[in-house]
């Protein structure tokens, strides 16, 4: 697994995987037991409380419409999702998670450079009580392109102490590029936390500056200040 960070940049630890690459599932990169993933309708399912966290890969470029729907059936389970993805032609990711398990969590992060038209809708559900869904989308934005991040935070009713956090951050590479962000949530019972977050990224003088007081050109330095926003 040793190529996810030196190509993506993705830390890898004990887990149970599942490896994606390009939308597609990677089978002799994966090693789970404890889920099972219905390729026909895009469903992973876990069905078996692991020993280890569950961690889902999910790297490369994507075009078209992608579905991922990830039900949370057992309890004390630790989801991770690590996803860093671009698109060079029109992109629609949906990512819908259902956490049914007691005191098992969902903690995924989105990072995509968009080069087209991207739209990214994420959705947790909680159907069970002390349950937690947490989602980070992070953008670059380049020349031209187009992006809508939605997020829907649902926490049912007579799910109490519910953790919910589904956050947005976007950075544009180029002033012609264009954002629409669009949170939402439905709260029917007092959670423990429901935040949302929705950030536009600029670098501030400061920055500019030291970089090139330290010899760098205004290339590098635009380089250099969209690496560290997508680290």
């Amino acid at each position: 697994m040793s190529y996810l960070w030196e190509k993506f940049n993705i830390k890898t630890f004990p887990a149970e995987t599942l490896v994606f690459r390009n939308g597609v599932f990677c089978k002799d990169l994966s090693d789970c037991t404890n889920v099972i993933y219905d390729d026909k309708k895009n469903i992973i399912s876990v069905i078996k409380t692991p020993e280890l966290p569950i961690h889902i890969i999910y790297i490369g470029e994507i075009t078209g419409n992608i579905d991922m729907n990830i039900d949370i059936k057992t309890k004390n389970t630790r989801v991770i999702m690590s996803s860093k993805i671009t698109n060079k032609n029109p992109a629609f990711l949906n990512i819908f998670v259902k956490n049914t398990g007691k005191n098992s969590i969902f903690d995924g992060n989105i990072i995509a450079q968009n080069y087209n038209s991207l739209e990214i809708t994420t959705k947790g559900e909680h159907l069970c009580e002390n349950t937690g869904i947490f989602i980070k989308t992070k953008v670059l934005a380049h020349k031209n392109s187009n992006t809508i991040l939605k997020g829907f935070a649902v926490i049912n009713k007579n799910m109490e102490l519910c953790d919910s956090n589904i956050s947005f951050s976007f950075m544009a590479a180029d002033e012609t590029a264009k954002i629409i962000m669009v949170p939402t949530q439905y709260i029917q019972s007092i959670p423990k936390n429901a935040i949302h977050n929705a950030s536009i990224y600029k670098s501030n003088k400061e920055q500019i500056n030291y970089l090139r007081m330290s010899g760098l050109g205004g290339t590098e330095v635009k380089k250099i200040l969209e690496e560290a926003f997508l680290s």
